[in-house]
């Protein structure tokens, strides 16, 4: 039975309506997410978002807070109401749909989610999607791409800002992989898409759309600093002071500890930390 509200009123079970939008706005979105977006009291999202449905959508418009409040009070606060969430593509694939997630129960939403970005750009590019690796280094350090860094990988990095792809050329020239092929993918699915590319120690395109995704062919050079898919890394691969835990005892130790995913490791003296170094690149989740 649906719950009350105030002087008895029956509540929305399934209250919250989560589209995802494209760059090209309503002529990418199918009738059922139309027609939820023209019903809703309350359509919460970006000024990008909004300014998209503006033409067709009937409730307030609420933008999100700056900062971004990942409680979602704003949206909790309205439990019951009629409201609608727009997120970029999938709201699932690093979205405010997984936010939500962990604060809504899945009864309680109706999701209709839009290629997301990463999936257009393998579109582009005819990769497969099964074959490459994924990462998000929105509002992320971009260390977290050396991992993926293996010879001949493909790789498809949602990025924060138009600086970020030249950022990466330079991180990827420093570590002796100056031959990989980037290619930036602007506003994909929009009217202004655009697609571009250059080695990453080549790297000179400039007046990048803020909103872009960078492919990534991998090429090492003899001196790549690939880092291995086993533990016992080179010593090498770290930077110290000769003050380091050596590859073997660590090798043994990290087998010995045997990470799981999400446990968390308590290195009490660590030292350099080159085994709590280790346990990290054991799994994202550690």
């Amino acid at each position: 039975m649906p719950a009350k509200g105030p002087r008895g009123t029956k509540l929305n079970s399934r209250w919250l309506t989560i589209v995802g939008i494209g760059e090209d706005g309503l002529a990418g979105l199918g009738d059922e997410a139309k027609q939820r977006i023209a019903q809703a009291e309350i359509i919460f999202g970006g000024k990008r978002h909004l300014a998209l449905v503006a033409a067709f959508a009937k409730g307030e418009a609420r933008s999100w807070p700056v900062p971004f409040d990942a409680e979602m009070r704003d949206v909790l606060a309205l439990a019951g109401r009629n409201v609608c969430v727009l997120a970029s593509g999938d709201p699932f694939f690093h979205g405010v749909g997984a936010t939500l997630a962990r604060k809504v129960k899945p009864q309680e939403m109706h999701v209709i989610p839009a290629p997301s970005a990463v999936s257009l750009a393998a579109a582009r590019l005819g990769w497969a999607l099964q074959d490459i690796e994924t990462v998000s280094l929105h509002g992320r350090p971009l260390d977290l791409i050396r991992p993926l860094l293996q010879p001949n990988a493909r790789i498809l990095a949602l990025t924060s800002d138009a600086e970020a792809p030249a950022a990466i050329a330079r991180l990827l020239t420093e570590l002796d992989f100056g031959a990989s092929r980037l290619t930036v993918l602007e506003a994909l699915g929009g009217p202004s898409e655009n697609r571009r590319s250059a080695r990453a120690d080549a790297f000179d395109l400039e007046n990048i759309n803020p909103l872009n995704v960078l492919a990534v062919e991998v090429e090492s050079g003899p001196d790549a600093r690939v880092l291995p898919l086993t533990v016992g890394l080179a010593d090498h691969l770290f930077d110290h002071d000769g003050q380091i835990t050596k590859r073997e005892i660590r090798a043994m130790t990290l087998s010995a500890l045997a990470p799981k995913r999400g446990e968390l490791l308590w290195d009490i003296g660590a030292g350099s930390g080159s085994i709590g170094i280790e346990w990290m690149l054991a799994h994202p989740s550690m």
